[in-house]
């Protein structure tokens, strides 16, 4: 059976200032080495021979019906806006609708050079790919809304990067849409009136079909974002790299790059190599999300008939983004402590942990997870800080119904640690996938204890401590 994509493609119909049609750019020797079949089979996919399969994502071979192309759209990097950026080493395939009728970008990552790409070579090397297949599917199983891993090759050919030459690889990634913040600012940036419209209608129709002024869409999009951080913070994820142009209008997490897990908490943790002022530590996401919405909200005022009323309405949205995400984070963290409802008198026992957690150097998953399967005390350098917070949180749970549950449901038992998936990239780069799928398949249940998987809850020996993550680029 030949590898047939269902193609019903809407992007390619936009202006053709949107984006640059072209093929990816072939590669010598594609192999595949991961292909996620139950997605395929949500997606309505027939998957070929691995070698049809290979070439196809590969960009070598399209499939029928695919129109690919490089979108265009502009970014705040770091604070500093770039009015094009545009996709530099992707390429969308097409769209497919799956059997609820939902619409699914096909995209290349790693597919070769476009106009977009400011001197780069277009190319992917194959620990990003496998960190961001491995990173972006545990954030599935663990209920974030995310862009997904549909597919991972690699090229035969060598990516040259600052440390030598590395496997290349080409990952196929699956997303609701790759509309970002950085859309909107591109046409805005131009001034482009029309096309900043057609943008609106085309995102409204897609994402927010309920929205009929730009108002409503800001309002669903600062929502969707506000839900989505909050969810970030409650598993201690930190994205690193929360550019505008990173920011989906979906209120997915896209763009994986120097993204990583904490193991020690603290508030202020940072890994991204390019982050060297800490505009996007794990406790600044919150804010860094509301000025990115901020941004969102000037493109709009353009499309309203009264600008200066615009303005001041727009403004009040963006201001209740704060206490949207902090309610959505007290209903996470309030889980994470057993309370299926918590309220405003129960933060000050959320915050009273944080901070115990954070002067013990105690691991974030671990200690949560311990609250209801273990010995969370255990986890503080001095376990009379635990000791001491205890008290008035049993006290607290004696009011809940079923806390044990609540606990486990809301604490993973496994995240994609930082050692292992570095320890899993060094294997494949000499050749071996094992730990690869070993990661992907007990990331794929991560709130259940699996036999002999214990090693994968240890934090790391000093020795293993990653200190940074690099996008890859």
């Amino acid at each position: 059976m030949a590898l047939t994509i269902p193609f019903d493609n809407s992007y390619s119909r936009l202006p053709d200032r949107f984006f640059t049609r072209l093929d990816p750019v072939p590669v010598k020797e594609p192999r595949l080495i991961a292909f996620n079949d139950a997605l395929a089979a949500r997606l309505g996919l027939d998957p070929g021979t691995s070698e049809e399969m290979a070439l196809a994502f590969a960009g070598n071979r399209p499939p029928e019906g695919a129109t690919p192309l490089a979108q265009a759209y502009a970014g705040h990097q770091f604070g500093g806006f770039s009015p094009q950026l545009g996709d530099g080493r992707a390429n969308l395939l097409g769209e497919v609708l799956d059997d609820q009728g939902n619409r699914w970008d096909i995209q290349l990552k790693g597919s070769g050079p476009t106009p977009y790409s400011r001197m780069g070579d277009g190319r992917a090397w194959l620990g990003p790919v496998l960190r961001e297949y491995v990173v972006s599917e545990a954030m599935h199983a663990l209920g974030i809304p995310t862009s997904r891993a549909l597919a991972a090759v690699t090229t035969g050919e060598p990516v040259y990067r600052e440390a030598g030459a590395l496997p290349g690889a080409i990952l196929t990634r699956v997303a609701a849409s790759h509309i970002r913040v950085g859309t909107f600012q591109y046409f805005a940036a131009r001034r482009d009136l029309p096309g900043l419209k057609a943008l609106f209608e085309y995102a409204r129709a897609r994402h927010a079909p309920e929205a009929e002024t730009p108002a409503e869409l800001l309002e669903i999009v600062c929502e969707r974002q506000a839900q989505l951080v909050a969810q970030w913070m409650a598993v201690g994820f930190i994205h690193g790299v929360m550019n505008t142009d990173n920011t989906s209008i979906s209120g997915e997490t896209i763009d994986y790059g120097p993204c990583a897990f904490m193991d020690t908490f603290h508030p202020d943790t940072v890994y991204s190599s390019i982050d060297a002022h800490g505009r996007y530590a794990f406790s600044s996401q919150p804010n860094v999300i509301v000025w990115n919405m901020a941004q969102l909200a000037t493109t709009l005022v353009p499309l309203m008939p009264d600008q200066d009323a615009a303005v001041e309405d727009f403004t009040r949205i963006v201001h209740a983004m704060p206490e949207r995400i902090h309610a959505h984070w007290l209903g996470a963290y309030g889980r994470k402590i057993g309370l299926a409802d918590a309220g405003a008198d129960d933060e000050a026992l959320i915050t009273d942990l944080l901070r115990r957690m954070a002067g013990n150097r105690a691991d974030f998953t671990n200690t949560f997870r311990a609250l209801s399967d273990g010995a969370p005390r255990d986890q503080f350098l001095d376990p009379a800080a635990f000791d001491a917070w205890e008290t008035g949180w049993r006290a607290r749970l004696e009011a809940e119904t079923d806390p044990l549950a609540t606990m486990r449901a809301a604490n993973p038992v496994y995240i994609p640690r930082n050692h292992r998936v570095e320890q899993m990239i060094q294997a494949a780069v000499a050749g071996d996938f094992a730990p690869f799928d070993r990661l992907l398949n007990l990331l794929s249940r991560p709130f259940e204890a699996q036999p002999d998987a214990s090693e994968f809850t240890r934090p790391p020996e000093p020795s293993e401590v990653v200190q940074q993550t690099f996008c890859g680029t």
